[in-house]
C-alpha cells in the first residue's frame, strides 16, 4: 500500500528518493501548480551531503553547488574573531556544499521524475488534513480528493496543514524582532573561495557565502543575508518568500561595513532583487505522531536559520524514516521510532539556535566584551574557548567530525524493505 506525502520541497523529494531507493510505493502531493527554483542559498552540513551521495548525487550536487572549505566570523569593523575549515577541509569523509534552495529542490525533483517516473508526484494538490483509520491514513486534498495511504507523511512546511489539525490552538510562527534581508550578487570571492562569513553582533549581522564559482569575469554569485533587530511586540508582515524589499530600509545600516577583503554596502546595492522576512520558528512539540501520521522537516521542527542546519535536518529526517520502515514495515511503529530518534535532537537544536548556543553566539560575545574593536582576538576570548564552543554546537546538531566519520550508512548500501 501506498505512503502518502504532502509537500514536494526538499524534505518532501529527499523522502520520495529513499522510498524508491528501498522500494516503497509513494505518491507526493505538492500544492504548488508546479515547481520553481524559489529561495535564495542555503548551506548542506557533511552529514545531509552523506546521505544525498548515498543516493547517488554527488555529480549532481557538484554541479549546482560550491564545497565550502571555510567558515569564518568577522567584527563590525572588519577583524577576524575565529576561522575554521569546514567539508573534507575540515576532515570530515564528506563535503559541505553552498546551494542555492531552488536549484536543490529542482536537481532532487529532476532525479526523482527520472527514477520513479512523473507519475510519482501531483503539482496544485494541496493539503488541508488528514484521517487516520484503521488500515492507515487518508490525506484531504482542498479540492475535496481523499487520498488513502498506509502511511502518511507530513512535509509541508511551517504552515504545515496536517500540523496545524494535530495542534489546532498553535497560532502562527513566533516571531524573534529580527528581519532577514536576502539576496544574490555577482561579485568577487574571498579567501580563495568556498568561505561563508558571519560579521557583525546580534543587532545587526551580515552573512556571505559563494553558491557558484567565478566565471570569466572573475566574479561568483554571492549569496547574502543581512540581518536587523527590532522590538519583537511590533507588527511585521508575514513571511513570504516572494516579497520584494526596498534596499534603502536598510543599506544605510551597513556603509561603513567596507573592508579590504569584503564590501558589504557594495553586495547589497549589486543584487537584482532582495527578498524581506521576519526571522521565526515554532516550539518544539511533545509528539509528532498521530497513529499512521507524522511531521518531518519544517512541518515537525521549523528553526532559525542559525548555523546552517535547517535544510540538512530535513534530508536526515528523509533518510531515517526509510531506515526504520526498513525495520518495522510500513507501520506506526516506524513513525514511532523515527520520532524517538529525531525529536530530541531537533528540539535541542531548535533550542541552542534561540540562546546563545548557536555558533554565531561569538560575534555577540566579542561586541559585549570589546565593541568589536582588539588588537588580537585572544586579549578577549581565549582561542581554545573559542574551539570549543564551535566544537559543542556541532556535537549538538549532529554532525561532530569524529561521530560523524564512524557513523554506519543510515540505510545499507542495497537495502530494500520486503
Amino acid at each position: 500500500m501506498t505512503l502518502l506525502i504532502a509537500g514536494g520541497g526538499i524534505a518532501g523529494l529527499t523522502l520520495g528518493l529513499t522510498l524508491h531507493q528501498i522500494g516503497v510505493p509513494f505518491h507526493i502531493c505538492e500544492s504548488a501548480p508546479e515547481l520553481k527554483p524559489m529561495g535564495v542559498g542555503i548551506n548542506l552540513q557533511p552529514n545531509a551531503v552523506r546521505e544525498l551521495l548515498d543516493l547517488g548525487l554527488e555529480k549532481e550536487l557538484d554541479a549546482i553547488g560550491v564545497r565550502t572549505r571555510q567558515l569564518g566570523f568577522y567584527t563590525k569593523l572588519g577583524k577576524t574573531i575565529w576561522e575554521e575549515p569546514r567539508g573534507m577541509d575540515a576532515g570530515y569523509a564528506w563535503p559541505q556544499y553552498s546551494v542555492h534552495r531552488g536549484a536543490l529542490q529542482m536537481m532532487l525533483y529532476e532525479a526523482l521524475v527520472a527514477r520513479a517516473g512523473a507519475e510519482c508526484i501531483s503539482t496544485d494538490a494541496r493539503a488541508t488534513g488528514f484521517e487516520t483509520t484503521p488500515e492507515g491514513a487518508v490525506l484531504l486534498l482542498d479540492d475535496g480528493r481523499r487520498l488513502k495511504g498506509r502511511l502518511l507523511i507530513a512535509a509541508d512546511g511551517i504552515h504545515s496543514a496536517l500540523r496545524k489539525q494535530m495542534y489546532p490552538n498553535e497560532g502562527e510562527p513566533i516571531w524573534n524582532g529580527r528581519i532577514l534581508w536576502r539576496a544574490t550578487t555577482q561579485a568577487p570571492v574571498w579567501s580563495g573561495g568556498g568561505a561563508m562569513v558571519m560579521i557583525g553582533h546580534n543587532a545587526l549581522r551580515m552573512v556571505a557565502y559563494p553558491i557558484s564559482d567565478p566565471g570569466n569575469d572573475g566574479l561568483a554569485t554571492i549569496n547574502w543575508i543581512a540581518e536587523k533587530s527590532f522590538d519583537p511586540s511590533a507588527a511585521w508582515k508575514k513571511e513570504d518568500w516572494n516579497r520584494a524589499a526596498d534596499i534603502e530600509d536598510f543599506v544605510g545600516d551597513f556603509e561603513d561595513w567596507k573592508f579590504d577583503w569584503i564590501d558589504v554596502p557594495g553586495l547589497i546595492r549589486g543584487a537584482d532583487v532582495v527578498y524581506e522576512y521576519p526571522m521565526v520558528d515554532r516550539d518544539p512539540l511533545p509528539k509528532w505522531t498521530d497513529g499512521s501520521v507524522t511531521l518531518m522537516g519544517d512541518a515537525a521542527h521549523p528553526t532559525y536559520p542559525v548555523g546552517s542546519n535547517g535544510a540538512s535536518q530535513a534530508i536526515l529526517d528523509a533518510r531515517l524514516i526509510g531506515a526504520e520502515l526498513l525495520r518495522h514495515g510500513l507501520t506506526p511503529a516506524a513513525l514511532e521510532a523515527y520520532e524517538a530518534a529525531v525529536r530530541p535532537l531537533t528540539t535541542n537544536v531548535g533550542l541552542a539556535n534561540r540562546s546563545a548556543g548557536g555558533p554565531d553566539a561569538v560575534l555577540q560575545m566579542v561586541e559585549d566584551l570589546c565593541g568589536g574593536d582588539f588588537e588580537t582576538v585572544e586579549d578577549v576570548i581565549p582561542m581554545e574557548d573559542l574551539a570549543a564552543h564551535a566544537a559543542k554546537y556541532k556535537s549538538i546538531a549532529g554532525f561532530s567530525i569524529e561521530e560523524l566519520n564512524a557513523r554506519p550508512r543510515t540505510i545499507a548500501e542495497g537495502a530494500q524493505l520486503d
